[in-house]
């Protein structure tokens, strides 16, 4: 079974105000990585992506930017559920995962973002990894609504 997932969310924002809620660091530190992004997702730049639940910052891989439709970003994997063996003891895997966002506009000025990753290898605890990252990448999603159409983060405060 090739383990991989998508979620959606409908966000009542232009599609250009959406895509550049994630594609600058400053909004994205201001909803999602609750300890900072640096650097702009642009393709073939390398990002660093750092949350408060997870401590140290990620490197991020950008495949690929079509501005307003599409990010392709590759980082490392982890094997395992990083929350049961503690933040200190992420197991990283030697390998990556392939996150693909996309950005629909729809009537109304709202935009349909949709979020799938894949690759992770078929073990135990590559599935726990993929049900881990689906859980946060819906809560990046309920994240980003929150902050673009209310101005509300909230992530804050929900891990310290």
């Amino acid at each position: 079974m090739e383990l991989k997932f998508k979620v959606s969310s409908h966000i009542s924002k232009p599609v250009e105000e959406v895509f550049e809620a994630v594609a600058d660091p400053k909004k994205l530190s201001s909803y999602f990585t609750t300890a900072g992004a640096v650097g702009r997702l642009e393709t073939g730049k390398t990002v660093t992506w750092e949350f408060a639940d997870f401590p140290g910052a990620f490197p991020v891989e950008v495949v690929e930017v079509e501005t307003n439709r599409r990010i392709v970003l590759k980082w490392d994997a982890t094997d395992g559920n990083a929350a049961e063996q503690g933040p200190d003891n992420i197991v990283l895997a030697n390998y990556q995962t392939t996150v693909t966002m996309t950005f629909e506009p729809l009537d109304g000025d709202r935009t349909l973002v949709t979020i799938s990753e894949e690759g992770w290898h078929e073990t135990k605890g590559g599935l726990e990894a993929s049900y881990g990252n689906c859980q946060g990448w819906s809560q990046m999603l309920c994240a980003l609504k929150a902050y673009i159409e209310h101005g509300i983060n909230l992530r804050e405060g929900m891990y310290k």
